[in-house]
């Protein structure tokens, strides 16, 4: 029998929008504390965290101690993942994944916007 899920379940909030996500990007981006970052922290639950990046170009991302998802939102580019023969191309809806430790960046890319989910052990998980 499936437990129904209550809303007190969940740590509001448990719905975001993009729009309300970009938004609060935008927000972020005119505070002086926010110090030329190029995405917003929007929920946190165990291990996952989920944010909104735009970034700049050159993406200057660094490899991330947990295994990463992106889905794009908004734009097209190239993903450069270390270790892979050549960029992949990319476009609003797709899905990437990139394992903890590995370095990656956007590269060739036009008005990106990707929701970011990193999730798991520090590390990352393995198969």
């Amino acid at each position: 029998m499936r437990r129904k899920t209550a809303v007190s379940d969940f740590h509001a909030p448990f719905h975001i929008s993009f729009s309300e996500a970009l938004s609060r990007l935008s927000s972020a981006s005119k505070d002086e504390s926010f110090k030329g970052e190029f995405f917003i922290d929007l929920f946190r639950r165990g291990t996952l965290r989920v944010e909104l990046y735009a970034p700049p170009d050159p993406d200057p991302q660094q490899p991330h101690a947990q295994d990463e998802i992106y889905i794009v939102a908004e734009g097209s580019g190239e993903f450069w993942v270390e270790g892979l023969p050549a960029p992949i191309p990319f476009q609003e809806r797709d899905f990437l994944f990139v394992p903890a430790g590995k370095a990656h960046r956007f590269v060739n890319f036009k008005n990106l916007k990707v929701w970011v989910l990193f999730y798991g052990a520090q590390g990352g998980e393995r198969a």
